[in-house]
């Protein structure tokens, strides 16, 4: 599953995710973790009257299940959350590696409801036993 930070500096989640530099996005699962890319957003949002700053960011987390930030807004967290992706506020800036590793050992064990929710994102689900019933018998 991937796994979205909102950073200023690549190293720790510190960004508000609306003025984030830099989107760092990883994939995780009980068996390790690696970086997949960067999303730099710099200088064009910081101008004021940039009304929808989000909209590149949310085009550059739409495939991951979960977004670390210092802070969200209301209505960038209900969009985030409109696109299935779990936001988690980090209180204080934490490192990424940190986390990673945090969430790996979580993976390891038993997820809470919300974490294997989460990590389906992204999975067809296929409900559909006849055809496995035939394959297999036929």
């Amino acid at each position: 599953m991937k796994i979205a930070f909102a950073t200023q500096d690549m190293q720790q989640v510190d960004a508000h995710f609306g003025w984030a530099r830099h989107i760092a996005v990883y994939e995780i699962d009980e068996v390790g973790y690696h970086f997949v890319q960067t999303f730099d957003f710099g200088a064009e949002l910081a101008e004021d009257g940039n009304e929808d700053k989000l909209a590149p960011k949310l085009e550059a987390i739409r495939d991951c299940a979960i977004l670390y930030v210092a802070a969200i807004g209301g209505s960038g967290a209900a969009r985030v959350v409109a696109m299935k992706i779990h936001p988690i506020k980090v209180p204080q800036p934490e490192p990424i590696m940190d986390i990673l590793d945090k969430l790996q050992e979580v993976l390891k064990g038993t997820p809470p409801p919300w974490l294997r929710k989460v990590m389906n994102k992204g999975r067809e689900r296929d409900f559909d036993f006849e055809d496995d019933e035939e394959k297999t018998h036929g």
